[in-house]
């Protein structure tokens, strides 16, 4: 099996390296991306989808089914991750070990049918436990808000200015794993349980995927915005660049959602403890 397998690398690789060479020059000027693409998008994206923001024209407008795809992989990535690290099975503790919400005083329980703790002044943690500190906490607590907005507007705004579904997502998943290493994994995973992290995670690629369903509903082609003009009461290139907008929250949905889920089994390996 190995050799099979080192000989479908072999093979693959020295196809895309005999490939190569039929491509043109690095930075040529003359190769069909730099006389015929390029200046068309440059001159008409603005004209044809009233998008300041070239980039985004080009990756959620032009080269939309190319983007598409990239987030599904996004999404698969999650997923393998998913599959190769959740330990989904309890592991069997003769212990537990609990904080002091207010001292920080850790108590060990081996009685674990013992209900005389109170809730309210201790919490359960690990036993490879690393203690909060204020400073960091309250920085962390301080900053979350603000990266979270910065991460919605760069996704509302990342067809007028720099930004956009990938960028946005990456801010907003920033964010929760910023609260997981401040305190710790359970509160990130109590704001953001590990379902509803999935759930998010695949209704981005839906989103994308059902903008453009929506299209081809309209008799139009798939992910041919413009023919969602009488559903948004707008003009046909308005809706090009509403429907730029709606694909790039599907796609800021999806990034988030496989970060947190990505971060969450690899600092916990699989397990979803304490983590860092």
């Amino acid at each position: 099996m190995k050799i099979l397998a080192w000989a479908a690398v072999l093979l693959t690789g020295g196809l895309l390296f005999a490939a190569s060479g039929d491509f043109p020059a690095w930075g040529d000027p003359n190769s069909p991306a730099a006389t015929h693409l390029s200046p068309y998008y440059i001159e008409k994206s603005m004209e044809d989808t009233s998008v300041p923001n070239i980039v985004t024209a080009v990756l959620a407008d032009y080269r939309g089914y190319d983007t598409m795809y990239e987030t599904a992989v996004i999404f698969t990535a999650g997923l393998a991750c998913f599959f190769l690290l959740r330990v989904l099975r309890p592991e069997k503790k003769n212990t537990r070990v609990f904080r002091h919400t207010i001292t920080g005083m850790v108590i060990e329980v081996r009685n674990l049918e013992d209900r005389t703790l109170n809730p309210s002044l201790f919490v359960e943690i690990d036993d490879l436990w690393t203690p909060e500190d204020v400073i960091v906490t309250t920085v962390g607590r301080i900053l979350i808000p603000f990266i979270q907005l910065f991460g919605l507007y760069v996704i509302a705004h990342g067809h007028h200015s720099p930004g956009g579904g990938f960028q946005g997502g990456v801010i907003l998943g920033a964010g929760i794993i910023l609260l997981a290493i401040c305190y710790d994994l359970r509160t990130a995973a109590r704001r953001l349980e590990e379902s509803m992290a999935a759930l998010l995670s695949a209704a981005g690629v839906f989103i994308y995927a059902g903008v453009g369903a929506a299209c081809l509903a309209m008799g139009a082609n798939f992910l041919d915005y413009s023919a969602l003009a009488p559903l948004m009461l707008v003009d046909p290139i308005m809706a090009r660049s509403l429907g730029i907008l709606f694909v790039e929250i599907g796609v800021g949905l999806a990034v988030m959602a496989t970060m947190i889920l990505i971060y969450k089994n690899l600092a916990s390996a699989g397990r979803f403890h304490q983590g860092l």
